[in-house]
């Protein structure tokens, strides 16, 4: 009888776990879907766009999709006139590992030039790069770069704290499933993270207004 009652909790509580889930990814993905662009040449002209920070280089050391579409792309909205200034915001846990300083070194190759390129290091996850940019940079009305997956989650992000965003997906190399699979997660996070923990980010420190 015990273990009978046991059995039918563990159910409920899968089943509670499950909807919860799946209603957080609802909620994210249908409440910013009309503000995701696929195409540069549509979306909307904004001052700024922030560019989410991924590793240049994969576990095995060659170069990463993910990280060179979101380039290409950057460099595709500045070269239209969609942006004039970017935020590349990403993790610099130690000396020999850098994202915004690689990103912005891929921007430059790609020919964006080094003063319109501010670079955050405190982007230590999304949430963190979305709120450094309104709190720390003066930003609130923003395009941010990455791929389709990842975008619904920081417009969803950016939506909570009042901002006036926008997102362009960079082209999406093949995924592997674990991607998708984190990613579900990451959104259920999201929601908790917001609207639950009111988790702040790790760092934010003085203002550095962008001057644009």
């Amino acid at each position: 009888m015990v273990w009978r009652k046991i059995g039918r909790a563990g159910v409920w509580t899968a089943a509670v776990f499950l909807f919860l889930l799946l209603g957080s990814n609802l909620w994210v993905v249908w409440s910013t879907r009309e503000r995701v662009y696929a195409d540069p040449e549509s979306i909307p002209v904004n001052d700024v766009a922030v560019v989410l920070g991924t590793s240049n280089k994969l576990i095995n050391g060659s170069p990463n999709p993910f990280f060179e579409s979101r380039i290409n792309m950057a460099a595709a909205l500045f070269t239209a006139g969609k942006v004039r200034h970017f935020i590349v915001s990403g993790d610099n846990r130690t000396r020999f590992y850098n994202e915004p300083l690689e990103m912005k070194k891929a921007l430059q190759k790609a020919g964006v030039p080094d003063s319109v390129i501010t670079l955050d290091y405190a982007g230590l996850r999304t949430l963190d790069s979305i709120v450094r940019c309104k709190e720390v940079f003066g930003q609130d009305t923003i395009t941010i770069v990455t791929q389709s997956f990842h975008c619904y989650r920081a417009l969803f992000i950016s939506e909570y704290y009042g901002m006036n965003a926008v997102a362009v997906m960079a082209q999406e190399p093949p995924l592997e499933s674990n991607v998708y699979f984190r990613e579900y997660f990451a959104r259920a996070k999201a929601v908790l993270d917001l609207y639950i923990l009111k988790t702040a980010p790790r760092h934010l420190g003085e203002k550095e207004p962008l001057g644009i």
